[in-house]
């Protein structure tokens, strides 16, 4: 008899708790085209979503920039060719897009259930770009329709992209105490805020 109501009692918490995990994720996991649940939140603009197609074909007339949101080490092993490093573009990411604010530029992440990329489609927003959408299929879609990727080198010593502002061989300022691009993610300074 104990088992039973051991049993049943974790099963209704189990419940509970997913029941309020669903209520409380309000946005995420959502896929192109879903609403939002009552009472979820969402991101201060909404990102348009651009199909596969339509990106290619904005790449052939090279009338877009590419926002990669999947942080330094995937960028590294694969990125949609001419895309600019989210993680590693930092407080750069306004001198790497073009000065046209009506421009295309398309931030993307992992695929559908990702939102990795909302920050740097924020970022562009914020920066005052007009026509800011998401690759809502992401690397792996972008992979999966067969398309080819660029790969990069990573730092063997700070693990960021080779050159990056953030590299620790970087042109920037640098550390007195560890010689990383100050402020960097490999740098003591950062480390110990």
């Amino acid at each position: 008899m104990k088992m039973t109501t051991c049993g049943t009692v974790a099963g209704v918490l189990v419940l509970s708790a997913a029941m309020a995990m669903a209520q409380g994720s309000g946005t995420k996991h959502m896929g192109s085209g879903s609403k939002p649940a009552v009472g979820g939140s969402e991101t201060k603009t909404a990102v348009p979503d651009i199909g596969l197609a339509e990106l290619k074909q904005a790449i052939a007339d090279k009338a877009v920039v590419l926002i990669d949101c999947n942080g330094s080490k995937s960028y590294a092993k694969g990125h949609i060719p001419g895309a600019i490093d989210f993680e590693s573009a930092g407080s750069d990411l306004a001198a790497k897009l073009p000065k046209d604010m009506s421009a295309l530029v398309v931030a993307y992440c992992g695929g559908p259930k990702c939102l990795a990329y909302k920050a740097g489609a924020e970022a562009a927003t914020k920066l005052g770009y007009t026509n800011v959408k998401h690759l809502s299929a992401g690397i792996t879609g972008w992979k999966q329709a067969g398309e080819q990727v660029e790969t990069a080198a990573l730092c063997g010593k700070c693990g960021q992209i080779k050159g990056s502002a953030v590299c620790c061989k970087a042109d920037g300022v640098k550390c007195e105490k560890c010689g990383m691009a100050k402020g960097s993610p490999g740098c003591c300074a950062a480390k110990s805020e």
